[in-house]
């Protein structure tokens, strides 16, 4: 009798079928309106460091965050998604080329208002799945998800884990390095936390804050070490985020990376988009979590391998 690997994962994949459940609830339960978006997309953001995947003369999308923003600029005000990305290239243990993302938009919010829904989110997973009096196991610790989670800015996390600077590391050209080698490492275990207020060159999307704007208004949630998911306070303005745009063109031109078409359809919608916040919230990691699992391929039914 043939072998399949995935006569071992009936547990993960039913587990998996009920977090997505549970998530969709939640989300339906607050008046979010469930949308569907072009997986096949003209232009996707120009990001130096994210390659999109060719599909004739368009791309698999790496996010559906421009075509979501446009639903909100068109008037919706609560919106989510559950849908499938694709990145060039990321294989590994915590990586897929293709993955699946939960994300999230809410007009008339800022960053501060989706940590709270994050808190929410995860809690009410883990009721549905029968996690024990909000306790998380994974990986041979105890994961304590009683909210409020610690907060915990950028600045702060350089201060107690790195070997140096914050304004060195982005000087050097070594920020990513840091985060991945030292911050990561050092932060709490048995505590979900969210890393907060990035430094402006790491904005990607995300608005400036307005009171210092050397900061972004960007969070990262990492619970048991595995970054789940990356919001923001969403950039509205025009012209600054085109700048941003031609900025990571241009460092893609410069690592000799193909460049991208601009989204002009986004950025003209750009200008209509209410003040909004928006998260990214990756499934499989989440799985991992309430699954126990250490690897991305035991929580989805064919690798790329296996295809």
């Amino acid at each position: 009798m043939a072998y399949f690997r995935q006569a071992s994962l009936q547990k993960n994949l039913q587990l998996r079928a009920k977090i997505i459940q549970a998530i969709r609830s939640f989300f339906v339960d607050r008046d979010y309106l469930e949308v569907e978006t072009p997986i096949r997309i003209s232009a996707p953001a120009p990001e130096a460091h994210i390659d999109a995947v060719e599909s004739g003369k368009r791309f698999l999308q790496t996010s559906p965050e421009l075509c979501m923003k446009q639903l909100l600029a068109a008037g919706t005000r609560r919106i989510f998604q559950i849908c499938k990305c694709f990145r060039q290239g990321e294989r590994g243990r915590l990586h897929l080329p293709e993955m699946t993302l939960l994300e999230w938009y809410r007009a008339e919010s800022d960053y501060l208002g989706l940590m709270n829904e994050c808190e929410d989110l995860i809690n009410t997973v883990a009721g549905t799945v029968g996690s024990d009096e909000g306790t998380l196991f994974y990986q041979g610790r105890n994961i304590e998800l009683a909210p409020p989670w610690p907060r915990i800015s950028v600045s702060e996390a350089f201060e107690k884990w790195s070997s140096i600077s914050l304004q060195d590391a982005l000087e050097r050209d070594r920020f990513d390095e840091i985060m991945v080698e030292e911050i990561e490492p050092g932060l709490p275990q048995t505590r979900p936390v969210f890393l907060y207020d990035y430094p402006a060159s790491q904005a990607a999307l995300a608005r400036l804050k307005p009171q210092d704007s050397r900061y972004a208004e960007r969070f990262e949630l990492y619970i048991g070490g595995l970054e789940i998911c990356n919001a923001f306070s969403e950039l509205t303005d025009q012209i600054e985020q085109r700048r941003r745009f031609e900025c990571e063109s241009k460092h893609r031109r410069q690592a000799g990376k193909p460049e991208y078409p601009m989204p002009e359809k986004f950025l003209a919608a750009l200008g209509s988009m209410p003040p909004a916040a928006g998260n990214s919230l990756g499934i499989d990691r989440l799985v991992m979590l309430f699954s126990n699992s250490r690897q991305i391929d035991d929580v989805v039914s064919f690798t790329p391998e296996e295809l």
